[in-house]
């Protein structure tokens, strides 16, 4: 037996609308268009911008990987303001649909064959209909099985809601976009803080920079002589959710933490902690194996005063009298990573041993010193922390919006 419809709604294709919305199909309200084919040899160091999905991040343009070319391209594919990018084949599944509103900064440049470009009057609440649930179903329904792609026939026959009075898609474009701005701008923020970060541990964990009431000299340690080495020990995939005691797996020290470990991925039973590795404040962990020599012994100070375990290709570093948070932040930076690199064993799996790390060298300034820049760098990642949060709760607050305005189950008066 079928829902009962409240008064003033109608069943449709897509669910209930109101009733005085239609449901239309892309190709109704717009038409879609394919993108440049061209070859390795039209491309240049200047030309034509060539949009290909790399140019569309988080839902914006983004220019950090440009391709240009120096060929004659048909009008119709340069494009136009408030055009709608939209990736339609890529050999990543989860990137097909993502999408991005165009604007006065790419009018007249093109895009490429794996792209397509929705034109429409109505751009700007079709732009947030692309977003929407509806339209990501419609994707994944009729994406390739064998080629990860959708074609622009699918596009045409995509079905939304649409509200028939213009004032009202207006509307709700308007609503949306505002949350978009809010969202775009805690993005720059975002940005302006961690690269504010960055400098500053650049300046205060090399000494360029010294606090006010420092100035006492740096020693040069080796981390054998900075405190003991231990190993962690194996807990499976399938253990780590086997029980409520914490857990840091090696993987998860890339993946999940940085710099400090904040929240943990993994909980262990207590049986499976009786062959894992107890942790103890202060303890330093690195990641002992790794698919690079870059990115090997990456690492995170346990500065939390309760029971947690570590589990397998974990190297952990008990220091004395260091502090951990500096450390933390310290063993990170480029010079160190450097070291750590030229330490790694093997090609495929990178491995780096207790005994290696233990020849590494860090420069320390005394202990005080190390506290009090690690105060001002943890505080840092505190306010960074906040503003992802924020951005997280608008990111949510916009989904839920758009499930209530876009199938007009809110109306906007």
């Amino acid at each position: 037996m079928s829902a009962e419809v409240k008064p003033g709604y109608k069943q449709s294709d897509v669910g209930v609308i109101p009733k005085d919305w239609d449901v239309v199909s892309l190709g109704e309200i717009g038409q879609c268009l394919i993108g440049l084919t061209y070859s390795p040899s039209d491309v240049q160091k200047h030309g034509t911008l060539v949009l290909r999905s790399s140019n569309i991040q988080g839902g914006d343009l983004a220019f950090d990987d440009n391709v240009y070319v120096d060929v004659e391209i048909p009008e119709k594919i340069l494009v136009q303001e408030n055009d709608i990018l939209i990736c339609v084949r890529n050999g990543s599944r989860r990137l097909i649909g993502k999408c991005a509103l165009l604007d006065k900064r790419v009018v007249g440049q093109t895009f490429g064959a794996f792209m397509s470009v929705f034109r429409t009057s109505d751009s700007a609440f079709t732009f947030h209909q692309f977003q929407s649930d509806l339209i990501k179903r419609q994707i994944e329904e009729n994406i390739g099985a064998t080629i990860n792609q959708i074609t622009n026939a699918n596009l045409n026959a995509f079905k939304i809601p649409f509200p028939t009075d213009p004032r009202e898609r207006v509307a709700i474009a308007s609503v949306l976009s505002d949350i978009d701005i809010l969202i775009s701008s805690l993005d720059q923020l975002i940005i302006k803080k961690r690269n504010i970060h960055q400098a500053a541990m650049q300046q205060l964990l090399t000494g360029q920079q010294r606090l006010p009431g420092f100035n006492k000299e740096w020693e040069v340690k080796r981390l054998g002589e900075v405190g003991a080495f231990l190993k962690g020990s194996g807990v499976t995939r399938d253990q780590s959710s086997s029980g409520r005691l914490p857990c840091v797996r090696y993987g998860e020290i890339y993946t999940s933490h940085h710099n400090i470990v904040r929240v943990f991925q993994s909980f262990i039973s207590k049986e499976v902690a009786n062959n894992a590795t107890p942790l103890k404040m202060g303890d330093i962990l690195f990641a002992g194996s790794g698919e690079t020599k870059a990115e090997i012994g990456k690492c995170v100070a346990f500065i939390d005063n309760f029971e947690a375990y570590a589990g397998g290709d974990i190297v952990i570093l008990r220091p004395i009298d260091t502090d951990s948070t500096y450390l933390g932040y310290a063993l990170n930076t480029q010079e160190i990573c450097r070291q750590k690199a030229s330490r790694g064993q093997g090609d495929a799996v990178v491995h780096i041993s207790a005994n290696a790390l233990s020849t590494v060298e860090i420069k320390l300034p005394p202990k005080g010193e190390q506290t009090a820049i690690a105060t001002i760098l943890s505080d840092m990642d505190t306010e960074l922390a906040a503003l992802k949060n924020r951005r997280a709760k608008a990111c949510d607050m916009k989904q839920g919006m758009m499930q209530e305005l876009l199938t007009g189950r809110i109306r906007l008066s």
